[in-house]
């Protein structure tokens, strides 16, 4: 097994690395190291977050970088000031031995004029985010002639927070770049392009296969009505004892009133958004990374330079509009060989973005029933028996209090003790869920195949001359509403027509999600069908023939007039 001895690095560098503990390196550090100490060479690392890429990077530009020479050796970029401040401070680490190495961070959101201090003191490396270095370089604060090594680091989201013409302005003022090393999670059109255009002959290192997703990350997704979500949210936090997490908004403005609403509770977060300045954000992952606070509520770029090992659960309170966002929030956890869970809050309509983000990820997400209220009391309830079991107090704590103890309680017996402690630890929750509602959406017997005593003769515009047969129907039906086949029964396939049995509980939730749908180009139109004598042998000699409801929404479609448009989703999702 490769180990960080056998790489050729300076000394200085492997006390380092022993003393912080390091023995194994990652796969993308064991690939790319060895080539860029022995062979330096422009290359591209393509690697999820949180596989080690900055030390895939960091050690081999402070091995070659020479702490005599007063100007900018080494120059990486990042898209955001918490991944710049991380690089710093994990590149400080490793240069901890380097007598005469300086490494400064140059980032918007606090005061340029410390940054141009710190800048005068003559770093070998720097480390920026694309617009705070920019406004140094025409400040004329910093000089990049004598640069001859440049890191873009996380290159595909500096692309797509719009840092194209900002990278190549910077890179056009590096006339002495010898070696351009390029890290990215994705390998996009744009990333290439950065490539083609300022790097020669590059050697590409992956360590996976492109959009996928950590194998230690269970998937899992809760569907529920949009305006539940909120609900949702604190129903799983509360089923969740002990969680450590970030908790996913589309919008700042989400981030924000989630966050408030959440504190006023009494749960243990707080927000982290771009609106924030740089000592609220700093002061916010601290406290995070002490674990004084249980989870954070944050928008995509703001969590950008968040690197914790130990995050147990992410949770999306809105899937991204961008799909291949998913494998970045999701990456926060099961870093470091551990496993994770990834929690996704959907509408109904967002079943189809779970199956496309499937499709990316190439793995099956796991729907979960959003728990009942008996189900968080229980929860709640093991996991303060388990924390009093394993409850280690102080050796002098029992010697301090035990006679006033001993008094307070010589008379109450120990099976009301028990339950006057657990009591007091679950009151709160008692009250808050005894009478909850059920948050899922849909019928309940879908996630099961629960049975129903009144059942429904459906139609479907759908038949042989689709290619179809009763089997391929049920699948095609049980896939677009998240059903499960088994409680399809008695399909019968026409010529261009079907017909199909289904519980009554689940026939308008059936005709909810297939009013959007396609197969083969073609809209799909189905109702409840209306018996009439002769035609139909599955029915007994009755023949079903489609029945919109008066006033139905479905109506204008079955009469050949009116219009529904598209459902929500993802642009260019693949639709049937």
């Amino acid at each position: 097994m490769t180990s960080f001895s056998s790489f050729s690095l300076r000394e200085e560098l492997t006390q380092a690395i022993s003393d912080l503990g390091f023995e194994t390196p990652t796969p993308i550090q064991q690939k790319v190291i060895p080539t860029l100490l022995t062979d330096p060479k422009d290359i591209i690392g393509l690697a999820q977050t949180g596989t080690g890429k900055t030390a895939a990077f960091g050690l081999p530009l402070l091995h070659h970088v020479d702490v005599s020479v007063k100007h900018v050796q080494c120059l990486v970029l990042s898209p955001t000031r918490e991944l710049c401040m991380q690089i710093q401070e994990e590149m400080s680490k490793y240069g901890s031995c380097m007598r005469g190495l300086r490494i400064t961070a140059v980032y918007g959101g606090v005061s340029i004029g410390g940054q141009i201090r710190d800048l005068k003191s003559h770093p070998q490396v720097v480390v920026a985010t694309p617009g705070r270095l920019i406004d140094l370089l025409e400040r004329k604060a910093i000089n990049l002639d004598e640069v001859e090594y440049v890191v873009l680091d996380e290159a595909d989201e500096m692309l797509n927070m719009g840092f194209r013409e900002d990278i190549d302005l910077i890179l056009k003022n590096t006339p002495a770049r010898e070696f351009t090393w390029l890290f990215s999670a994705t390998m996009s059109n744009e990333v290439r392009g950065i490539a083609k255009r300022f790097m020669k002959d590059w050697q590409e290192f992956s360590v996976a296969t492109a959009n996928t997703t950590n194998e230690n990350i269970d998937h899992q997704y809760y569907i529920t009505q949009h305006h539940n979500r909120f609900e949702a949210l604190r129903r799983l936090l509360d089923f969740t004892p002990g969680i450590y997490g970030i908790i996913f908004t589309r919008t700042k403005q989400d981030c924000q009133e989630i966050s408030e609403k959440l504190m006023k509770m009494g749960y243990h977060v707080s927000p982290l958004h771009g609106d924030m300045d740089q000592k609220m954000r700093s002061k916010v992952l601290e406290r995070f990374k002490n674990k004084t606070l249980q989870c954070i509520v944050a928008t995509d770029v703001a969590a950008r330079g968040i690197d914790v090992n130990d995050i147990t659960h992410v949770i999306n309170y809105e899937l991204p509009d961008d799909p291949e966002v998913y494998t970045h929030r999701s990456g926060r956890t099961a870093r470091a060989g551990k496993s994770g869970i990834c929690m996704s809050i959907v509408s109904p309509r967002q079943i189809s973005n779970i199956r496309q983000i499937e499709k990316l990820v190439k793995q099956r997400f796991h729907k979960s029933d959003i728990p009942d209220g008996a189900e968080v009391i229980r929860k709640r309830l093991f996991f303060y028996m388990e924390q009093i079991a394993h409850a280690e107090p102080r050796a002098d704590f029992g010697r301090l209090y035990k006679d006033s103890m001993m008094e307070q309680f010589a008379e109450v017996d120990k099976d009301e003790l028990i339950r006057k402690l657990i009591w007091l630890q679950l009151k709160d929750t008692i009250d808050a869920y005894q009478e909850a509602e059920d948050l899922n959406a849909g019928y309940e017997g879908k996630a099961k195949g629960a049975k129903s005593s009144k059942w429904v003769r459906m139609f479907i515009n759908l038949g042989e001359k689709d290619g179809l047969n009763p089997q391929k129907l049920a699948q095609f039906i049980a896939d677009s509403t998240d059903l499960d086949a088994n409680i399809i029964e008695r399909v019968t396939v026409k010529d261009m027509s079907s017909f199909f049995n289904v519980p009554g509980d689940a026939a308008e939730y059936i005709k909810e999600h297939m009013a959007s749908k396609k197969f083969k180009g073609r809209k799909v139109r189905l109702d409840e069908a209306e018996q009439r004598r002769g035609g139909d042998n599955s029915g007994g000699g009755r023949e079903f023939r489609s029945r919109p409801a008066s006033g139905s929404r479905y109506s204008s479609e079955f009469r050949g007039s009116g219009h529904r448009g598209e459902g929500g989703g993802y642009k260019g999702r693949k639709r049937y």
